[in-house]
């Protein structure tokens, strides 16, 4: 039996019993009871099922505390990182704001987005006002939208534009909604985006002017296994990447050590 033989509400709920006895080191039917709502029989299948799955390192069993403890040799089903598995270690019935903080919320409207998605599947350039933050609004552009994009908290839109001769990012809620929207075939006009076909390779290093315990801690918080941290994405989204992981703050942890590109 494999996670993959398992239909999909019983393999969340096991994967949520691996990250429970992962990041907790304990683990019960209560919480499987309180996380999904469901029966305590259905929550005992669902750990013996978990057992099935980790035989080769199971969790021990207290018969008096009525909880399974991770063992020291412990290995994860799926591995997860500490913020995917957050939501496990905060107490859903404490009161008060909540222990993370709220995101910002990127609204967009959907009859914009589907503008942009019929255009980059029809091959069709389109006619907009954008709003940016430098120049303003302008009286109106024609771009061929070719793909959309995340930084990883906000969607972005990847676009020819006609009036200033190359690729760019936009962020489609910037685009006017009283756009004409008229459309024109972009297929055969558009030349090759050779930042999003060119995979850059970031080696980081920690911050120049650490201390030796400061680079041991930055080395074990980012998972370094040698002297550099590789990490690829586009070039067309290093602007992107380097505002992630805060290259470009005051009290940043990390910079480039170097950057390498090669043709995807």
């Amino acid at each position: 039996m494999t996670l993959d033989d398992l239909k999909h509400a019983q393999r969340e709920r096991v994967i949520f019993l691996d990250r429970c006895l992962t990041w907790r080191g304990v683990a019960n039917r209560r919480d499987l009871v309180d996380r999904f709502g469901i029966s305590t029989a259905q929550a005992a299948l669902d750990f013996r099922t978990y057992l099935k799955l980790a035989r080769a390192k199971p969790p021990s069993y207290d018969t008096v505390r009525k909880t399974y403890f991770a063992s020291d040799r412990h290995e994860p089903l799926v591995p997860s990182s500490l913020t995917a598995a957050f939501g496990i270690l905060t107490d859903e019935g404490e009161k008060g704001p909540l222990s993370a903080l709220p995101r910002p919320e990127r609204r967009a409207d959907p009859k914009i987005i589907a503008h942009l998605y019929q255009a980059i599947r029809s091959e069709k350039a389109l006619y907009v006002r954008y709003t940016s933050m430098t120049s303003g609004t302008d009286k109106g552009q024609w771009i061929a939208p070719t793909r959309f994009t995340s930084d990883g908290e906000i969607v972005h839109l990847r676009a020819f534009s006609f009036k200033h001769k190359e690729f760019r990012n936009y962020l489609p809620v910037r685009i006017e909604p009283d756009s004409t929207f008229e459309e024109r075939p972009s297929a055969g006009l558009l030349p090759e985006d050779a930042d999003w076909n060119t995979r850059a390779i970031i080696w980081l290093r920690p911050k120049s002017g650490l201390s030796a315990q400061q680079e041991t801690v930055v080395r074990r918080e980012y998972g370094f296994e040698g002297e550099l941290l590789r990490v690829e994405t586009r070039k067309a989204l290093e602007f992107f990447f380097d505002h992630r992981w805060g290259l470009d703050q005051k009290g940043a942890r990390l910079e480039r050590a170097k950057t390498e590109y090669e043709p995807l």
